[in-house]
C-alpha cells in the first residue's frame, strides 16, 4: 500500500502542515533539480539533535525560490545545504522518485558501529600511535577523543562520516557541553589522524573552522611567594622536589622521570632526557640545590629514580600534587597554584635578572622563541620603570 506523501509530511514533520505546493509539485521540483542543475548530492547528518538528509545542488535563483516555498525544508548556513527529516518514508519517496538514488549516492540505511567494532577501531588507532612512538599522554588523549567521537555517531557507518559531521559534532557536543577550545582542537586532530591512517581516507579538515587560540598570560609567583612555598615543608624529600622544579624550570613529568644518574655533580648540571618532543637538554645546577639533593640522598637513599615512592618505583603524579597542595596551605597562599607555575616563575625571574631570552629558550626546551617570548609580557622589570601620569597630578 502506498502512503500519500502529504500524509507522511503531516505525521513526521508537523511544520509541513500546509504545503505551499502539492505532492506532485514537490516531486516536480526534485526532478527539476536533477534535470536543470545537473548533479544533486545527498548525505546523512545529525543536525540540531535530529537525523536529516542533506540536499545540495548547483546555485540556481529560480529553483531556490521554488524550494523555499516548500514548508519544512530548511537551509543550514553551517552545513551549506538544504535538509529534510531522515526517515524510512522520506527515503522511500526519494528512491521511488529517483531509482538511482540509493545506488549512486550510497545513502542506503547503514548500520552503525557495534561496541566491539568501536573498540577494535580504537585499538587499531592506539597501535598505530604507539608504533609511531607518540608519547603515552598523546596516545591517551587521542584515543579518548576518538572514543567520544565514535560513540556520538554510534548509529552511523564510518564510510558515511564526513566534514559536515565534524561541524555537527563541534556544535552539538563540544559547544553544548561548553568544552574548551583546546579540547576541540585535540578532537579535530585525533579524528583527522584516525581517518587518514586507520581508515585511509582524508577529511578536508582545513575547511573546518578551528577555534582561535586564547592568548593567556602565564601565571607567575613573586620570589617571596616561591620562597615561602619551598621552605615551608619539613620533609626533606618534599622540599627537594619542589625546589628542583623551580631551580631548573622543570615540568612535572621531567622531575618524576629523573634518574640518579641524570645529576652530574662534577659539572653542576642536570641532564633532562627525552622530555616533551623527545628532546634531551642540559640545565645548570646551583651549588645550593646540589647540597640540598645530597642531604636528601643521605636521608632517603633512593636506588634508581631520583625521587621514589614509599614502596619504591617512581614517585606518583598524584602524590607530587599533594605535596604542593600541603605547601600552599602551610604557607597561607590562596592562589590556585599548580606545579607549572613554578616553571613559569623560574623563566620570568631569569628574564627579570637579565638572562638573554635565547638562553631561557634553551633552558626550558622550547622549539620556538615565540613560545618563550610570552614571558616578556609578565616580566615587571621594565614596567616598574614606567611612571604613571597620575603621580604628576
Amino acid at each position: 500500500m502506498t502512503v500519500p506523501l502529504t500524509a507522511i509530511f503531516m505525521r513526521y514533520c508537523p511544520i509541513w502542515g500546509s504545503l505551499a505546493y502539492s505532492e506532485s509539485d514537490w516531486l516536480n521540483i526534485l526532478h527539476t533539480m536533477h534535470t536543470k542543475v545537473g548533479a544533486v548530492s545527498y548525505a546523512e547528518a545529525l543536525y540540531q539533535g535530529e537525523r536529516v538528509i542533506l540536499i545540495r545542488f548547483a546555485y540556481d535563483t529560480e529553483l531556490i525560490k521554488k524550494v523555499k516555498k516548500i514548508r519544512g525544508i530548511r537551509w543550514s548556513p553551517d552545513l551549506k545545504a538544504w535538509y529534510i527529516p531522515d526517515s524510512d518514508e522520506y527515503r522511500g519517496m526519494l528512491e521511488a522518485s529517483f531509482p538511482d538514488f540509493k545506488n549512486e549516492t550510497g545513502m542506503q540505511k547503514a548500520e552503525g558501529l557495534s561496541k566491539d567494532d568501536t573498540l577494535a577501531q580504537i585499538e587499531k588507532f592506539t597501535q598505530w600511535l604507539r608504533s609511531k612512538r607518540y608519547s603515552e599522554n598523546t596516545v591517551k588523549t587521542y584515543t579518548e577523543a576518538l572514543r567520544v567521537f565514535l560513540q556520538f555517531f554510534s548509529d552511523r557507518a564510518l564510510n558515511t562520516i564526513g566534514n559536515e559531521d565534524i561541524v555537527i559534532f563541534n556544535n552539538e557536543y563540544i559547544l553544548k557541553k561548553k568544552l574548551s577550545a583546546s579540547y576541540q582542537n585535540q578532537m579535530v586532530n585525533a579524528v583527522k589522524l584516525f581517518f587518514q591512517t586507520v581508515q585511509n581516507r582524508r577529511l578536508d579538515i582545513e575547511k573546518i573552522h578551528r577555534p582561535k587560540k586564547s592568548k593567556t598570560l602565564p601565571n607567575v609567583l613573586s620570589k617571596e611567594e616561591v620562597k615561602a612555598i619551598l621552605e615551608v615543608h619539613g620533609n626533606i624529600k618534599h622540599r627537594a622536589m619542589l625546589s628542583l622544579i623551580y631551580a631548573c624550570g622543570l615540568r612535572r613529568g621531567e622531575l618524576l622521570h629523573m634518574k640518579i644518574s641524570d645529576i652530574d655533580s662534577k659539572r653542576n648540571i642536570v641532564i633532562i632526557r627525552q622530555s616533551k618532543g623527545k628532546k634531551d637538554r642540559i640545565v645548570p645546577l646551583s651549588q645550593r640545590i646540589l647540597e640540598m639533593l645530597r642531604d636528601y640522598f643521605r636521608a632517603c637513599k633512593p636506588k634508581y629514580w631520583l625521587f621514589e615512592g614509599q614502596a619504591g618505583g617512581q614517585y606518583s603524579e598524584k602524590s607530587l600534587q599533594s605535596v604542593l597542595k600541603q605547601a600552599l596551605k602551610k604557607a597561607g597562599i590562596r592562589k590556585p597554584v599548580s606545579l607549572h607555575w613554578l616553571r613559569h616563575s623560574y623563566a620570568t625571574h631569569l628574564l627579570e635578572s637579565g638572562t638573554d631570552l635565547r638562553y631561557i629558550q634553551e633552558l626550558l626546551g622550547h622549539n620556538s622563541s615565540k613560545t618563550t617570548e610570552i614571558y616578556t609580557h609578565v616580566s615587571t622589570k621594565n614596567l616598574q620603570q614606567i611612571k604613571s601620569p597620575f603621580d604628576d597630578l
